[in-house]
């Protein structure tokens, strides 16, 4: 009865939070970094499930999905995505430490659950896993908003070369990608 609770309280915290988190400002960015975490995290929760490494014995729709859809694509995602414009500006070093922020309490928290309720059954998996795989993920995301960032990057500079009449994007295009990056600049 406590995991169906816990579920809840996750649900409504995340359903509450995800305004405030997918800011209209920046709304395709954060989509893009939502969904592709939503992805890989339920690819690698997957993978491990039906190695029989993991298990989610207390889980909304269990008749349907064998992973937990609350935490692999509503929570994680959104933690991704503040994760993102937390280290969005940060050189290597400081992104390891911030990730810590984030991987440690997640790796602590999921092994006293494992412990105290049915949310999570480990076979053959332990609290480093956990780290590993929220840290693998986290670095992940980050890598591809970095190379996303880099091929709008190269995109800008592109079209800025050529007349604008000459140009095949219309001219709104253009600006949102730049403003893009100049908004997450400056909310990093």
């Amino acid at each position: 009865m406590v995991e169906k609770i816990l579920l809840r309280m996750l649900f409504m915290g995340s359903v509450a939070a995800a305004p405030f988190i997918l800011k209209r400002k920046n709304l395709l960015m954060n989509l893009t970094i939502f969904f592709a975490k939503g992805v890989l995290s339920t690819a690698m929760d997957s993978y491990f499930i039906k190695r029989k490494r993991i298990a989610y014995p207390v889980r909304p729709f269990p008749k349907t999905f064998d992973t937990n859809v609350l935490y692999d694509l509503l929570f994680y995602p959104l933690l991704s995505v503040i994760w993102v414009r937390w280290t969005y500006q940060s050189k290597p070093l400081e992104m390891i430490t911030r990730s810590l922020y984030f991987s440690v309490p997640m790796s602590i928290l999921q092994w006293a659950l494992e412990k105290k309720t049915r949310l999570f059954k480990w076979n053959s998996w332990t609290i480093l896993h956990t780290f590993a795989s929220i840290n693998f993920t986290l670095f992940t995301i980050r890598g591809f908003v970095g190379l996303v960032r880099g091929l709008v990057s190269l995109q800008t500079s592109h079209y800025a070369r050529i007349e604008p009449s000459a140009s095949a994007l219309p001219a709104g295009i253009l600006m949102s990608t730049t403003n893009t990056e100049q908004s997450y600049q400056t909310h990093s």
